[in-house]
C-alpha cells in the first residue's frame, strides 16, 4: 500500500493507493464503514476531456471522506476494477465536483449507468453555483474546485492542475497529452488525485452551511441536479455526424478563408487577426470610429461590432442598407468566419466523433451568471441563429427527422409576467406579434417594417441591457429616432421602467443581489445595476426551459431529446409519427407564468438539423 500523508487546514490527512488484493480488502472495509456514516466523495482521473473519443481510458477512481482518500488504479484491471465497481454499486450517496463529467466517464467506461449513479449524487459544483454563480473575472469565486477549496477550506489548498502541469513539462508532455502519458504510479499524480476527493468532502459541508444561511431553497438544489442528469443523458446519446458532408465542408471553409485573406491582402492586410494592420488599412480607406469604439488603452476597436458596422451588416449578417459596405471589412468578416467555423465546428466534429460516428456535445446545465446553459466541444450555442451550413452536419437517427421546438418570444413574455406589463399582456392574450404591437403603439397604425425593427431592437435592448447606442448599431436607425422611440416605449410600457427601478433599489438594500422568481441568487455589479432586468428575465427564461426538460422526461420523451440550446429543444423522432411527437413536445413546453402563457411551437424538419434552417437534407 502506498500512503501519502498531507495536511489540510491544519489537520493530517492521508491518500492511500492499494497495490495488492489485501490492500483492496482493507479499502472495502473502510468503504463499508464510511458509507454507513454518510456521503463519500468520488472522482476519476482519465486520459482527457473527450470522453467518447476512440482510445479514451479511465485511469483511476477515487473515494474519500474528510480525512482519508483511496485511489483505485482502475487501469490495472482485474481486482482493481472489481473493487471500484463494488464501491460504485454499493455506495448510498456520493459527493462529486462537476458530476456530469464523472457520470459520463463511469457510464461509458465503467458500466455504471447515469440513471443509477445520478440519483445518488450530490454535485458540489452545482451547489457552489447556487451560492454565487459568478466566475473570478466577474468578481465571484468561480465554481472550480481549487478556488472554492481555498476560500472555504484552506487558503493553501493544493493547486492540483498547476502542479500536475509542471510535472507534465518535466516529463516532456503537454497539457493535452499529460493526462494520458503520466505514469500511473507517479507520486504527484496519485497524491493530488486523492486530495481532490478529500477537498470535495469538506467543500460539501461548507456549501450546505452557506446555502442554509442564504436561504436558498432545497428544492432549487434538487431541481438543478435533475436538469444536470437530463442533460447528461442527452450528451450520452449524441447526434450522428454526416462525415462525408463535414469533410467536404471543412475543405470548402479552408478554401474560403484563403480566398478572403487574399482579398484583404490587396488592401495591405497581411494578417486578418492583426488589429494594428486592420486599423491602419481601414483608416486609410476613410473609415471613422464612434467615441465609444475604443479599447481601454485608447486604441481604435476592430472587433466584430465595428467590422459589421463598416460592412453595413447586423451582427446576424443581415444587410442594414445604411451605407456602402466596406470591401475590406467584408473580406475580414468572411475570412475570420471561415477560419473560426473550421476550428470551432467542422474540425472539432471530426476530432471528437466517437467510433460509431456520433458527436457528443457537452451540455453545462448551469453556466452563466443567470443559470443559462452552455454547450462545448463543440460550442453549438455560438452558431448564428440562421445558419444551415454547420447544422447540416448533424443528423437524426435513421428513419427519424429533426424536430425543433422553440419558445415564442420567451424573454418578452417573462418580462410581461414579472413586471406585470398590462399592454404587453393584453397583446399576448390576443395572440398579436409583440414587435408589431409595440411598433403600432410607438409609431402609430401606419408603422413600417423599419419601425418594427426598431421596436424589436428596443424590446431586446430592455431585456438584455442595451442602451440607445447599441440599439442604433443593431438597427441602423438614426440616433434621434432611437431616442424618441425609447421614450415612447417607456410611455407605452411604464411598468418595465418602474420594475427596473424597484429591483435596483432592492438590490442596494440586499447586498447587490437580486433573487429570481425561482429563488436563484443573481449578484449585480454596482456600476451596472440596470442589468437586473436582463438577469431576472434571462434567469426565469432559463428556468422555463429547465422545467420543460423535466416535463419532457416525465412524458417519456427523453430518448428523443438531443440538445437544449438557447430557448430551443432539439429532438430526433420517427418520421412517420413526427406530427404526434411535435404536438406532445409543444404541450410539455407550454405553461402559465403569473397569468402569461409561455408557449412553444414545434417545427418538423428533414433528417439534418440544418433542414430546419433551409438545408435540403
Amino acid at each position: 500500500m502506498k500512503v501519502f500523508p498531507y495536511e489540510i487546514a491544519g489537520e493530517s490527512v492521508q491518500v492511500k493507493v492499494p497495490e495488492t488484493y489485501a490492500d483492496l480488502q482493507e479499502f472495502q472495509a473502510w468503504f463499508a464503514e464510511a458509507d454507513r456514516k454518510g456521503p463519500i466523495a468520488l472522482d476519476t482521473e482519465t486520459t482527457g476531456l473527450d470522453i467518447y473519443s476512440p482510445g479514451y481510458r479511465l485511469r483511476t477512481v477515487q473515494f474519500g471522506d474528510r480525512s482519508t482518500a483511496w485511489v483505485i488504479l482502475y487501469e490495472l484491471g482485474g481486482w482493481f476494477v472489481a473493487s471500484a465497481l463494488w464501491a460504485l454499486r454499493r455506495g448510498r450517496k456520493f459527493q462529486i465536483h462537476n458530476a456530469p463529467f464523472d457520470w459520463a466517464v463511469l457510464d461509458r467506461h465503467a458500466g455504471t449507468p447515469i440513471e443509477d449513479l445520478a440519483p445518488r449524487t450530490i454535485d458540489t459544483r452545482l451547489k457552489a453555483g447556487l451560492v454565487d454563480p459568478r466566475q473570478p473575472q466577474e468578481g465571484g469565486r468561480g465554481t472550480a474546485l481549487k478556488p472554492l477549496s481555498a476560500y472555504y477550506i484552506d487558503p493553501a489548498s493544493p493547486d492540483t492542475q498547476g502542479d500536475l502541469t509542471a510535472v507534465f513539462r518535466s516529463l516532456k508532455l503537454t497539457k493535452a497529452t499529460g493526462w494520458a502519458g503520466i505514469p500511473l504510479d507517479h507520486p504527484t499524480y496519485l497524491l493530488y488525485a486523492g486530495l481532490d476527493v478529500i477537498l470535495t468532502a469538506r467543500l460539501d459541508v461548507a456549501l450546505d452551511r452557506e446555502l442554509e444561511q442564504l436561504e436558498v431553497r432545497p428544492r432549487l438544489v434538487a431541481y438543478e441536479h435533475e436538469i444536470a442528469r437530463i442533460c447528461a443523458v442527452m450528451q450520452r446519446k449524441g447526434m450522428i455526424l454526416d462525415q462525408e458532408y463535414t469533410r467536404t465542408l471543412d475543405e470548402s471553409l479552408a478554401a474560403e478563408a484563403i480566398e478572403f485573406e487574399a482579398q484583404a491582402l490587396r488592401y495591405g492586410v497581411e494578417n486578418v487577426n492583426a488589429p494594428a494592420q486592420l486599423r491602419m488599412a481601414l483608416s486609410g480607406m476613410g473609415e471613422t470610429w464612434a467615441a465609444d469604439e475604443v479599447t481601454a488603452t485608447g486604441a481604435l476597436k476592430v472587433d466584430k461590432a465595428v467590422l459589421h458596422r463598416f460592412a453595413d451588416m447586423s451582427l446576424q449578417g443581415e444587410s442594414l442598407g445604411t451605407r456602402t459596405p466596406n470591401p475590406l471589412a467584408l473580406a475580414i468578416i468572411r475570412s475570420k468566419r471561415a477560419g473560426k467555423w473550421r476550428s470551432a465546428y467542422t474540425q472539432t466534429f471530426l476530432d471528437v466523433m466517437d467510433a460509431e460516428g456520433r458527436v457528443h456535445a457537452f451540455v453545462n446545465s448551469m453556466q452563466a451568471r443567470t443559470g443559462r446553459m452552455s454547450i462545448t466541444r463543440p460550442a453549438l450555442q455560438t452558431l448564428p441563429s440562421g445558419d444551415a451550413m454547420i447544422r447540416r452536419c448533424l443528423l437524426a437517427e435513421p428513419g427519424h427527422v429533426m424536430v425543433s421546438t422553440d419558445f415564442a418570444a420567451v424573454e418578452l413574455r417573462v418580462l410581461a409576467a414579472l413586471a406585470d406589463v398590462k399592454q404587453m399582456k393584453r397583446a399576448i392574450s390576443a395572440g398579436e406579434d409583440l414587435h408589431s404591437f409595440t411598433a403600432r403603439m410607438v409609431f402609430g397604425p401606419d408603422f413600417t417594417a423599419k419601425h418594427r425593427k426598431i421596436s424589436k431592437g428596443i424590446a431586446f435592448g430592455k431585456v438584455y441591457g442595451g442602451g440607445a447606442a447599441t440599439i442604433q448599431r443593431q438597427t441602423g436607425a438614426p440616433m434621434e429616432e432611437v431616442r424618441r422611440a425609447l421614450a415612447a416605449y417607456d410611455r407605452v410600457y411604464p411598468e418595465v421602467k418602474r420594475m427596473s427601478n424597484r429591483w435596483q433599489r432592492e438590490a442596494y438594500e440586499t447586498g447587490m443581489v437580486h433573487v429570481s422568481v425561482t429563488g436563484r441568487r443573481l449578484p449585480l455589479d454596482r456600476e451596472r445595476t440596470y442589468a437586473v432586468v436582463n438577469y431576472a428575465c434571462q434567469s426565469a427564461a432559463r428556468d422555463c426551459l429547465g422545467q420543460s426538460l423535466i416535463n419532457l422526461e416525465e412524458a417519456g420523451l427523453l430518448e428523443c431529446m438531443r440538445l437544449p440550446i438557447h430557448d430551443e429543444v432539439l429532438c430526433s423522432v420517427p418520421q412517420a409519427e413526427a406530427r404526434d411527437y411535435a404536438r406532445q413536445i409543444e404541450q410539455c413546453m407550454t405553461f402559465d407564468l403569473y397569468g402569461v402563457p409561455i408557449e412553444a411551437e414545434a417545427e418538423i424538419g428533414k433528417r439534418s438539423w440544418g433542414s430546419l434552417y433551409g438545408a435540403d437534407v
